[in-house]
């Protein structure tokens, strides 16, 4: 198997000014579509909690609510 994907949706976007970062939470989906009831199958709970420094693109990359698909590739 060379990659596994997964669908995840943000769940929380908390701001920490003292810390100059974000930190985001997201859980895998389990409703919604018939994707996300294939992707539930797979990955039933779960979650990813990231620390975003203000300084990047990626701390205004992830919305509340939105979903986004998780690619995990073996490092080599």
């Amino acid at each position: 198997m060379s990659k596994v994907r997964a669908k995840f949706v943000c769940t929380g976007v908390q701001d920490n000014p003292d810390y100059q970062s974000k930190s985001i939470s997201l859980s895998p989906v389990i409703n919604g579509s018939e994707e996300n009831k294939s992707f539930s199958k797979y990955t039933p709970s779960g979650n990813i909690n990231l620390n975003i420094s203000y300084e990047t693109e990626a701390s205004n990359y992830f919305q509340d609510g939105k979903e986004y698909y998780v690619d995990f590739d073996e490092a080599e």
